[in-house]
């Protein structure tokens, strides 16, 4: 594995714009951090556009704290608050979380809500075409990937605390909903594959069957595994998440057998035993397995769904960078890709039957 393959690298120097009052934030450790010493020093990750995730340093130990983006922010988005009660309810079951140590909804202390979890060291796999390992160890990266999602999808979120974390009702019918409003609250200009699907999806929703833990953004950079073996030790990245339709997270994973190699999540093309990348098929079949399912319905309204959410995210982050309140390169190359992503949703619609 290269450098830069190594989890939580990539700190940056931390602008102006992002910095956190070390006084407060010590204070508010000593209080409710188990085990804390000063002094506190920090950096904030490269990544994570959506909530600013910093890496806090003290002598003995380091910690990760994610928050609130400053300045104003859409409606439901950025809830700090459920990330870290689905964190800190996986946390006992065994489940591959970071520990949680605390969370702040006083704005007073740095400006914005956010909570504290360990730092785990481990590796963070940026390229799911994973060029730095052989065939059996890509296979077996991604099987531990399957594996981790239905160990999700299997937990018994009433017995982890989770029993009213999401509404009852179809999952699905919600969240077209709910992008939908997002997306009109974040509109910045008409595009007319978006105006078809926010007529189509609705209309067409699948029936659900199960009800699960829903992570949300379950893809392979989402993940630390350990350091020399294929086993996740932290699933990351928890904003999203709900209780819904189990079939959200799986189908959301498979978009990447569905997207070209682009040095991200992307291994469209690259399947098979030369390459050790486990087929479509074969995920679905190995999830099915673990989860008791005997198949997964048509793929293709899930596709167009999902598009449709990234769609909706982005068009979140294209809002943000004109009113100011992100900024990066990622971000900005996030954004170029926002009507290729309507169309190709909208492309997958029409496969589904629209």
């Amino acid at each position: 594995m290269s450098d830069a393959d190594l989890s939580m690298s990539g700190t940056i120097a931390v602008e102006e714009k992002d910095r956190l009052d070390l006084d407060r934030l010590s204070a508010w450790m000593r209080d409710h951090v188990d085990g804390y010493e000063g002094p506190l020093s920090y950096a904030k990750f490269a990544g994570g556009q959506s909530n600013p995730t910093y890496r806090l340093d003290t002598p003995g130990r380091s910690y990760v704290l994610r928050r609130k983006p400053f300045g104003p922010i859409l409606p439901s988005a950025h809830a700090v608050d459920r990330e870290y009660r689905v964190i800190a309810g996986l946390y006992p079951t065994g489940f591959p979380v970071p520990r949680p140590h605390g969370l702040c909804e006083d704005d007073a202390v740095i400006g914005a809500a956010f909570y504290v979890m360990e730092m785990v060291e481990g590796r963070t796999i940026w390229d799911g075409a994973m060029p730095g390992l052989s065939p059996p160890e890509r296979t077996a990266h991604y099987n531990e990937m399957v594996d981790t999602l239905a160990r999700l999808h299997r937990t018994d979120y009433a017995a982890a605390g989770l029993g009213d974390y999401g509404k009852p009702g179809n999952y699905f019918e919600r969240q077209v909903a709910r992008w939908t409003k997002q997306y009109r609250a974040a509109e910045t200009e008409r595009m007319e594959p978006v105006e078809r699907l926010i007529d189509w999806l609705p209309r067409t929703v699948p029936d659900q069957t199960r009800t699960s833990i829903v992570h949300g953004d379950y893809r392979i950079d989402n993940m630390i595994f350990a350091p020399g073996e294929p086993r996740v030790i932290a699933v990351l990245d928890w904003e999203l998440s709900t209780l819904g339709d189990p079939l959200a997270d799986f189908t959301y994973m498979l978009m990447s057998w569905v997207t070209v190699p682009e040095g991200r999540s992307g291994v469209m093309g690259l399947t098979g035993t030369e390459s050790g990348i486990p087929t479509i098929d074969e995920v679905t079949a190995r999830y099915c397995a673990a989860t008791g399912r005997d198949g997964v319905p048509d793929l293709d309204w899930y596709f167009a769904y999902n598009l449709f959410r990234l769609t909706g995210i982005i068009q979140g982050i294209k809002k943000r960078i004109q009113i100011g309140t992100a900024s990066s390169a990622q971000a900005e190359r996030s954004v170029a890709r926002i009507d290729a992503l309507a169309q190709a949703a909208w492309d997958f619609a029409v496969k589904a039957g629209a």
